[in-house]
């Protein structure tokens, strides 16, 4: 129990529940060993594999099925995919048994520890189905940033509940890690455009691409307009800055999708195409309410390929099926936005770091297109003069948009605080916490990144804020929060306009 507050202010008391999520090295996935530009460079193992003797294949394979099989789900699918994706960059292959196949896909494929670093970075939204619950119980979801070998990032879930009585427990995991179906989506010329032109990629070459395109398209729409295109030849064309941007932004669009029989804590949301290929970052998810009181489940994320971000959009209904596409504009660059969860004055709402130092309030016409932003809040104080930042969705109370915020101090110490937003005009902060909400302790600073509290999202349940947090880049708590003297605090700091 933390309380946070003097003889002047309203004190908040902090309570750390014992609840505390860990990563699990044994969450394995499988993934392709090598990607598909370095496939002309394995022919020999292909070589070698071919020549084994069907003794040989059926040993070899028996003994890798012993290995692994009770490590996944339908082991054999996934040996077939493997050995299709190479045989697609190997045209010449003789007609095969299906052992041999599969031993071939067996040397394509690798094991990933999704967890093997670090479970952090956590938000919460009320879950889809609360089916088969007590009375007076509600099931939450919970998605957690994964951390895996080389620092790459994936997007997990967890099934929550909080009983009657408040008490909160976290569902155990149980079944096979999965990374689900890709397929691809429908693109509109229109917002494809306006976003080459936020990436600059909006040039003389990239204009007479898009204007054979039709107004709805497919990648494969693209790649034909690509090939008829008039200048370089086709060689040199696929190595041009328009031509690799529009593939970029192509293909950072798509669905994903698991099968109905697959728990939520089974569905990873694991980087699939080039933009993502180091990690996707901090999933701010929000339960937003439409304008016909229908919901839809929105998630913010940061996509990364190792040299630069890309802010990216997930759309779901029951968090099986996963739209993901591309936000644009300059309200919406670099990391952080965080949407509201309804609608103000017949527009969206987010929130913004777009300069990765201050906060901003964005409004918008559409969910993915973000072109203007209205500076709300500078570093203001000592543990938070670096930078400052949202900490996910904000929450609407009968006060004002609560906003749970992350600030920045020497030594890169990551503390939470809060600021209260009008609930008819965000872009006015009527009140602020001077103080940290919660900051690292002596006990806990340490981990994957130390000194860091960081939070993605919490909800209003009852009387308080449940706001779960990563604790040193490294694991998940949850803190409880009394709502009403949140509130009375930044009522008492309220700012005069």
């Amino acid at each position: 129990m933390r309380e946070l507050g003097d003889s002047d202010h309203p004190s908040i008391r902090v309570e750390q529940t014992a609840i505390e999520l860990t990563p699990d090295r044994r969450r394995v996935i499988v993934r392709p060993f090598i990607s598909g530009a370095q496939l002309d460079q394995h022919d020999g193992l292909i070589r070698r594999a071919l020549a084994l003797s069907d003794a040989q294949v059926s040993k070899t394979l028996s003994a890798a099925y012993a290995n692994f099989v009770d490590r996944h789900a339908d082991l054999a699918t996934v040996l077939d995919e493997h050995f299709d994706f190479v045989a697609r960059a190997t045209p010449e292959l003789p007609e095969l048994s299906i052992d041999r196949r599969r031993l071939i896909g067996a040397y394509f494929t690798q094991e990933h520890a999704i967890e093997a670093a670090a479970l952090t970075n956590p938000s919460i939204v009320v879950a889809p189905d609360q089916s088969g619950l007590e009375d007076g119980a509600t099931r939450f979801v919970l998605s957690l940033r994964a951390i895996g070998e080389g620092h790459l990032s994936s997007i997990e879930f967890r099934s929550i509940q909080i009983d009657r009585v408040g008490t909160i427990t976290v569902d155990p995991t149980r079944g096979y890690p999965q990374t689900g179906t890709h397929h691809s989506v429908i693109l509109d010329k229109r917002d494809f455009t306006q976003k080459l032109a936020t990436m600059g990629a909006l040039d003389s070459s990239a204009i007479a691409v898009v204007d054979q395109l039709p107004e709805a398209f497919e990648i494969g729409h693209l790649e034909a307009a690509l090939a008829l295109s008039e200048g370089p030849s086709a060689a040199c064309r696929a190595t041009t800055p328009a031509t690799r941007a529009m593939h970029w932004l192509a293909k950072s669009n798509y669905q994903l999708t698991f099968p109905d029989t697959s728990r939520l804590d089974e569905r990873v949301i694991f980087p699939w195409q080039a933009v993502e290929s180091r990690g996707l970052e901090d999933a701010r998810f929000v339960r937003f309410t439409n304008d016909d009181g229908s919901t839809t489940y929105y998630a913010t994320y940061t996509a990364y390929d190792g040299f630069r971000v890309l802010p990216q959009l997930i759309v779901t209904d029951d968090f099986r099926s996963f739209e993901v596409g591309t936000l644009g504009g300059a309200g919406a660059a670099n990391k952080g936005a965080a949407l509201f969860p309804r609608k103000i004055g017949g527009r969206y709402v987010a929130l913004s770091r777009h300069d990765a130092e201050n906060s901003f309030v964005m409004f918008s016409d559409s969910v993915q297109e973000w072109p203007t932003a209205d500076l709300i809040e500078t570093p203001s104080t000592p543990w938070q003069l670096a930078r400052v930042g949202n900490c996910g969705s904000p929450l609407e109370t009968d006060r004002g948009w609560l906003v749970i915020t992350h600030g920045v101090g020497t030594f890169r110490v990551y503390s939470l605080g809060a600021i209260l937003l009008d609930i008819d005009d965000p872009r006015r902060v009527i009140g602020r916490l001077n103080q940290p909400l919660l900051t690292t302790q002596e006990a806990d600073r340490d981990g994957y990144v130390p000194n860091v509290v960081y939070s993605c999202g919490g909800i209003i349940h009852g009387e308080d804020v449940i706001l779960p947090y990563g604790v040193a880049d490294t694991t998940c708590r949850i803190a409880r929060i009394p709502l009403d003297s949140l509130l009375d605090n930044l009522t008492h700091h309220s700012i005069r306009s």
